[in-house]
Formats: C-alpha cells, structure tokens, sequence
C-alpha cells in the first residue's frame, strides 16, 4: 500500500468508502482523495459484513432524506411578493423621497456619507420620514460631520432635530456615539453589526439598513415596525412575532438571501401607502385575494 493511502485505526470508520475533504496529518492523504478500507479489519463471517453495510446504506440514505426536506415557507409568498413590487413600481412613497437613502450628501467624503447615514437611520426611529428629511436638510446646513457635531451644544443640537420623536434623547445618543466614533474609529463608522449595535441608540434594524446602504453588505433584512405588520398580516411568519427582532430572525430563516436587501423599503413603502397601521386599504391591494390579513366585506 502506497505512502498516501494506509490502513485507518478502528476509531471513526463507519463505512467502505471514507472521503477526506481536506489533507490528514497522519496519513499524508490530500483534498478530494478517497480511501479504500474495506481490506482492512473484514467482518470475520459474511453475516458480520452485511450487517455493517447494511447499517452504512440506511444512515446514508436518511442523512440525503434530512438535506432534501425543504424549508418552510409561507403559503403564496412569492405572488405576494410580486403583487407588492407592482405596487410599489412607482416608487413615490415618502420613504422613497425622504428616507436615509436619500437624506445624506452624496458629494461628501465616503465617512462622511456614512456617519450622515447613520444618523439619519438614528433620528427615523419613531419618527415620519417628512420629519427626518427636514431635520437632516437642518444638520447638513449647520454641518453633518463628525468633528462639527462635536463642536456643537446640546441645546443647538436639540433645536436642529426638533421634532423627531423621542428628540431629547437622541440628543444625547448622537452626542455619545459621534464621541466613540471619533476615538475608536477615526471618525468613520464600525463596518460590521455587533459593532454597530454597540452605539447608543443603535438596534438591529439600524444596524443592518447601515450595512446595506452605507457599506454595500446585505448583513440581515431590515424590519421595522412597517415590514413587521406587514409580515405578520401576510403569515410571512410560522407563527406570530410580538417584536421586528422576532421578525427579522423568522424571515431571514425561510427567504432566499438575495431578496433581503429590497425589502425594508418595499414593505415599508407598502405600508404608508396601502397596508396602514389602521384602516388598511384592503380593496386597493392587489393581494386582497390570498393575503391571510385581509379585510374582506362580509355577504349581507
């Protein structure tokens, strides 16, 4: 027997046949070499050696059985899906003028575009995308870097957001991560979600929207309270979610990866046009027929 294929011990084998998926320090073998063991150690009667490959042939075939199941997935979602980008093709939803895409200068330095999109992201928590439109037209004015924002005082700062909600303490969170961003990271922005969740004033949603937009890295699907109604109205969920975190985890474990990144501002589009928080408009949507949400009239 060759220096490269040499009898295995007794600890592991399992099988006729063993693939190495990569080099063995023991034995020498390289990447895609396979392994002949049925010489070594036979069964000491035939029933011996049916018996073993009988065993080999059952595990195989329930382990190909587990990688065929397919996942979930949620009844009609992908018409659902299409039904929504029809709608929304227009594209003149409020968060398509005036949400963090469109709210940052795009003639600005590439840290600087990030940190203006960070903070956009920070000011629309609770608060209409009309809103943190005007409050980022305000700071730009005044002077939206880094180094600016430390200069300026609280109550400056107050008055140029006014009145995004919860305005007092982000405040206080822009002041606070703008100071960690200039001593941890030189003034730019971290590039990766645990990082960024670690900024006051900071969740997942914000976390995620950054990676896409500012660093072009869909890291997870963005839910806020829109995207959340909305999945729950459509059973994009198994079962119900009681917050967008709960939301975002369940979506992201049955939808195809490269849909992530459109639908934040789909759904969130969707939501201030059509499917509202109250009185959703029901007999305009062109789901009204399979969505598992809808308002239908009841017969007289």
């Amino acid at each position: 027997m060759s220096g490269s294929l040499r009898p295995l011990g007794r600890r592991g084998r399992r099988g006729v046949l063993k693939a190495v998926g990569g080099k063995d320090q023991q034995d020498g073998t390289s990447k895609g070499q396979v392994i002949d063991d049925s010489e070594d150690e036979k069964p000491s009667s035939p029933k011996e050696r049916s018996k073993r490959r009988v065993s080999v042939e059952y595990e195989q075939a329930a382990s190909e059985t587990v990688a065929k199941r397919p996942k979930w997935q949620p009844k009609n979602w992908a018409q659902h899906l299409e039904n929504i980008r029809q709608m929304r093709s227009r594209r003149d939803a409020p968060v398509d003028q005036m949400g963090a895409e469109k709210c940052y200068d795009q003639n600005a330095a590439p840290e600087v575009m990030r940190y203006q999109i960070l903070l956009s992201l920070m000011l629309s928590s609770q608060t209409k995308d009309q809103v943190t439109s005007a409050a980022m037209c305000r700071l730009r004015q005044h002077g939206l870097t880094v180094s600016r924002i430390l200069e300026t005082d609280d109550g400056t700062l107050g008055k140029l957001i006014y009145p995004v909600g919860f305005w007092k303490n982000k405040v206080k969170y822009i002041k606070q991560t703008t100071e960690i961003l200039q001593e941890k990271y030189g003034g730019d922005i971290p590039d990766n979600v645990t990082d960024l969740v670690k900024l006051p004033g900071v969740g997942p949603k914000m976390a995620h929207l950054v990676m896409d937009i500012a660093w072009n890295n869909v890291s997870g699907i963005g839910v806020d309270t829109h995207v959340h109604r909305i999945s729950n109205r459509l059973k994009w969920v198994r079962k119900e979610t009681k917050t967008p975190e709960e939301t975002r985890v369940a979506m992201e474990d049955w939808m195809p990866r490269e849909l992530w990144s459109e639908i934040n501002w789909l759904l969130v589009g969707f939501g201030q046009q059509v499917c509202l928080p109250v009185s959703p408009r029901c007999s305009e949507c062109l789901n009204k027929d399979i969505c598992p949400g809808a308002k239908k009239k009841k017969p007289r």
